[in-house]
């Protein structure tokens, strides 16, 4: 039997903005940008009584809650804790596939004599978490990964959902379809619209019928709702790296000759994610030096997963300030690891996420435009 938790952080941007400045507690908070124009990233359980959620605008939030307060999104600082949240559930099982970063799936199966029923594995999971970062979190333990998801939203906060072994279907069959992963508002209207408002409705329904009237999302729907799903956890540690590194022949120095060498290895980085089907989670930069060979790394944790040469540059140039550019210098790498398929979520900064979205795209083009026409063709930057 297949024991899978679902880890997932309780209003993660604002408890950790709640956590740093106790004064905020009781009160209604969002992390997002202060213009109107901007949008909500993350709102917390008394801003969301006002009707505020991600993704609305920040005008909308502020006409629902004039008084809300509004927190700057501080990714760093969110990194650094979901890092140490990670550490936390990697203690539990190897088995560890973060969605973004602030959820994550465990497989514990066969974990029984380690930690108990499926109920103390998670009761043990946020005692730790809460011990280590002082912020709670809700778990949902199932047999699956679909109805490990769906269980850790039904009590929330810091809530415990245990989707019963054996009786997965009749557990979800009364729930609105909407819990389906993957359905939207539009994606509900359209089910909505067919006649079927709950789960164990298109469980009930004929899957040709779903597959005509919805493409290839029908069957898919149709599985989900007959609580089926055999993907496996996959541990993203197992997963080694993506990097590329030159040798000189004559000796750099200086933050604009290194930072050109950099673009380069960025460059050959990302098309090499690219072509695996790759986003990186974590950059590093190594260096080393002419005199005794001596090398020098630094990583760190980027704002948004990546596959573009842009996003991968941007964390390599923060990183610089850690080295010393005055010494001798005959190599310089870039290592992109902490990978995940790109098909995988990791938005947290919506208007970061859209950038990103735009650069891998340029670059998935070119890509293509190079297959044809040969690797001359280069972007009108030059890179």
């Amino acid at each position: 039997m297949r024991i899978i938790l679902h880890m997932d952080m309780d209003a993660f941007f604002a408890a950790v903005e709640e956590r740093e400045d106790p004064s905020l507690r009781g009160k209604p908070v969002v992390v997002g940008g202060r213009s109107r124009r901007s949008v909500v990233s993350t709102a917390n359980y008394v801003a969301r009584e006002y009707g505020l959620h991600s993704a609305l605008p920040m005008a909308t939030a502020l006409r629902r809650c004039p008084h809300v307060i509004i927190r700057p999104v501080n990714m760093q600082l969110y990194a650094s804790i979901s890092r140490q949240i990670m550490e936390v559930l990697h203690g539990f099982s190897p088995l560890v596939e973060p969605l973004s970063l602030d959820e994550a799936f465990l497989d514990m199966s066969g974990s029984e004599r380690l930690f108990g029923p499926p109920m103390a594995m998670a009761e043990a999971i946020r005692q730790k978490v809460h011990e280590v970062t002082r912020l709670t979190c809700s778990v949902g333990i199932a047999s699956n990964k679909f109805l490990a998801k769906l269980a850790s939203d039904l009590d929330k906060p810091d809530g415990v959902t245990l989707v019963p072994f054996g009786k997965e279907q009749a557990f979800i069959a009364p729930l609105p379809v909407s819990k389906l992963w993957g359905v939207g508002p539009k994606a509900a209207a359209r089910l909505e619209s067919l006649g079927l408002h709950s789960i164990g409705q298109v469980a009930e329904a004929d899957r040709d019928s779903l597959k005509r009237r919805l493409g290839s999302m029908g069957p898919h729907l149709w599985s989900l709702a007959r609580a089926e799903d055999s993907r496996p956890v996959i541990s993203h540690r197992e997963r080694k790296s993506v990097g590329a590194e030159i040798t000189l022949s004559q000796d750099m120095h200086g933050r604009v000759q290194v930072e050109h060498q950099l673009r380069q290895q960025c460059n050959r980085t990302a098309k090499e994610l690219r072509r695996k089907g790759w986003k990186a989670q974590s950059i590093r930069v190594k260096v080393r030096y002419t005199e005794n060979f001596q090398q020098a790394t630094r990583d760190s944790k980027l704002a948004l997963a990546c596959d573009d040469s842009d996003g991968l540059f941007d964390g390599c140039a923060a990183l610089l300030d850690r080295l010393d550019l005055d010494a001798p210098i005959r190599l310089v790498g870039v290592t992109a690891f902490d990978l995940l398929d790109s098909d995988e979520v990791s938005q947290k900064d919506l208007f970061l996420q859209a950038k990103r979205d735009q650069h891998s795209r340029i670059e998935h083009t070119m890509d293509a435009i190079c297959a044809r026409y040969g690797d001359k063709i280069r972007r009108g930057d030059g890179s």
